[in-house]
């Protein structure tokens, strides 16, 4: 795998790894990145953007040229990788093309940019290394993205429900205990359920406000002691 400067179809700057050996047996090129933590999530998502070159475009190839990569995952509390031996890696997947470019393209100044996420958990260490294989295909890595989801903090029914980091499991839903807001206090202890893809769900009980305080734009504020006077005073006029 190579660095390379170069600039988009609008020419943007941007950097690539790139690999292009094609013409050549058994092909093993592994690029690794550095210790990413995962600051507390048991799953990630890992969003790639690469070309990668049509096999039938490049004369001479055939036989050799491959036209997909493999990526990997390790996970670790050290961010020393340098002595990870390539069958402790587990493989994620095995990644292809939905477009694949040609010399033409090529000419055009064509990217045909492809994108593919996917999602590794449950992790259970502090963080972890990805890798990318190439076994023999025209490859151009442009980004690679690594997030989380959560569901953000949010106040429903005078609860406050903090930034809450989703499950490791695809179909969880994570139970999440309010906390009532000043000058509130629980009706039924409000709870509520952090989805998989960050949305909440399920609301159950609500906060209810003090005596003397009213609610208004999900807070408790104190009621104006001179207001039911003002009405009364009104009322016998």
């Amino acid at each position: 795998w190579e660095e390379i400067g170069e600039v988009d179809e609008n020419y943007a700057p941007i950097h690539t790894y790139q690999v292009c050996k094609v013409m050549e047996q058994n092909q093993n090129n592994w690029l690794l990145t550095n210790w990413i933590s995962n600051e507390g999530a048991s799953r990630v998502f890992i969003e790639l953007k690469f070309t990668l070159r049509d096999c039938n475009s490049l004369p001479g190839g055939l036989g050799t040229c491959k036209e997909t990569f493999n990526m990997y995952y390790f996970e670790s509390d050290d961010e020393d990788g340098r002595n990870i031996r390539e069958n402790q890696y587990t493989k994620i997947d095995t990644i292809a093309a939905d477009e694949s470019f040609t010399e033409l393209d090529l000419g055009d100044r064509v990217m045909k940019l492809n994108t593919e996420v996917r999602d590794v958990g449950p992790l259970t260490k502090k963080g972890f290394y990805l890798a990318f294989q190439d076994v023999g295909a025209c490859i151009a890595l442009v980004s690679v993205r690594v997030y989380y989801k959560k569901c953000p903090s949010i106040v429903r029914n005078l609860a406050l429900f903090p930034d809450t980091i989703t499950g490791a499991d695809s179909s969880q839903l994570l139970e999440v205990m309010g906390s009532c807001v000043n000058n509130s206090v629980p009706e039924e202890h409000p709870r509520m359920h952090c989805s998989a893809e960050g949305e909440w769900l399920v609301p159950i009980g609500k906060c209810m406000c003090q005596a003397g305080h009213e609610g208004k734009n999900n807070t408790c504020q104190g009621k104006d002691p001179n207001l039911k006077k003002k009405k009364e005073t009104k009322a016998y006029c």
